[in-house]
């Protein structure tokens, strides 16, 4: 008797896993289901589209890493430069490749949004 109730307990507590869980095209995570979801409305898809993403997940490549200066082999060395690339220790600096990131934007971008313009209120002279 004491058996059947912990059968029982077992049973109830168990996770049920549906077997076939369909994934969203998009890859993001969630399960698909038929209606739209509101926080991400899509457009409708067309059947051309879908066989053309598909096409371009199985030709996916992985990710190498390599110096994007003189293609050496990066191990745990790497440096990732504000441009995007990958560098070794001879090319991280943005004097020793040719960095495309404009770092006088950047730095002007950065003290304007740290440093707003102050302005006096304006009074109503009568």
């Amino acid at each position: 008797m004491a058996q059947k109730r912990e059968n029982e307990q077992a049973t109830e507590t168990e996770l049920k896993v549906p077997e076939t869980l369909t994934l969203c095209v998009q890859t993001c995570g969630f399960s698909a289901s038929d209606k739209p979801r509101s926080r991400s409305p899509s457009p409708p898809e067309d059947p051309d589209s879908t066989l053309e993403n598909s096409d371009q997940g199985a030709v996916r490549r992985r990710e190498v890493n390599r110096c994007s200066g003189c293609k050496r082999k990066l191990g745990l060395i790497g440096f990732r430069c504000r441009c995007g690339e990958m560098f070794c220790s001879k090319h991280r600096y943005s004097d020793r490749h040719e960095c495309r990131f404009d770092y006088k934007a950047a730095g002007r971008a950065m003290i304007a949004k740290e440093n707003p313009v102050v302005r006096p209120a304006k009074i109503l002279k009568v």
